[in-house]
């Protein structure tokens, strides 16, 4: 088996993340810093990321977390922050996050260490529906939300079609609560969009994300997901 996928089964990271770190230097098998991705793994090596033994056989662990706002959105902060691994630090595996989430934004975030999975799931081209609940500032008009719909001049370039509806407009405080479903993942992707279009975000977070939802999971907490669960974000990724 080769070496990076190897290590994307034993969920350090998605295939490409696993290259990456043997590039790095920071792989060992049986003793021996390997820099090749592609180099072969047989069946009793001992290999190590970082000094820390792995197994690809290890069980899989699938979590939905409700993420608080100040919480950053990967394993480790080098400006010691406080991270989504803080809220599930009682969970003994190794487990890495399925995308981010802005610091300020709260909601949906899974946690794993299936690589394989995490991979397709974060990719734009599977297409993964994401749903975002947002409060912007001021009464967006027609023109507008057919704007945020079509698809709007962000960086990078124009986003792709999204599903959009209003939830509530509140006059009285200037502002709305928008529902916009994406299929792409670009970075602040929803706040892009609606200061793009003169409605920028004043709270954001995410209810929806690959057919899950929080449902009356409290903020903070999180659970592990069922079977069920699991298969069908298999057959979604894999479809």
């Amino acid at each position: 088996m080769r070496l990076a996928k190897y290590m994307a089964l034993a969920g350090i990271a998605s295939r490409r993340g696993a290259e990456d770190i043997i590039r790095q230097g920071r792989v060992t098998v049986n003793g021996e810093t390997r820099s090749l991705p592609q180099e072969k793994v047989e069946p009793g090596d001992v290999v190590a990321v970082d000094g820390k033994i792995i197994d690809a056989a290890q069980p899989l662990i699938y979590i939905l977390l409700n993420k608080p706002p100040g919480y950053i959105s990967t394993v480790a902060d080098t400006h010691g922050r406080p991270t989504v691994m803080d809220l599930v630090k009682d969970v003994p595996e190794r487990l890495y996050p399925v995308g981010r989430l802005d610091a300020d934004t709260r909601g949906l975030i899974l946690l794993t260490n299936d690589g394989r999975l995490a991979h397709r799931l974060m990719h734009p081209r599977y297409g993964i529906e994401k749903t975002y609940r947002a409060t912007v500032k001021g009464i967006p008009d027609r023109q507008t939300l057919e704007q945020l719909k079509n698809g709007v001049l962000i960086e990078g370039g124009k986003t792709a079609p999204a599903a959009l509806r209003i939830v509530k407009a509140h006059p009285d405080r200037n502002e709305t609560v928008l529902e916009l479903t994406l299929t792409e993942g670009r970075k602040r992707q929803v706040k892009l969009m609606c200061a793009a279009v003169g409605h920028p975000v004043r709270e954001l977070s995410r209810i929806k994300f690959a057919g899950l939802a929080l449902k009356r999971l409290p903020e903070g907490q999180f659970r592990h997901l069922t079977e069920d669960e699991v298969a069908r974000l298999h057959k979604l990724a894999w479809s």
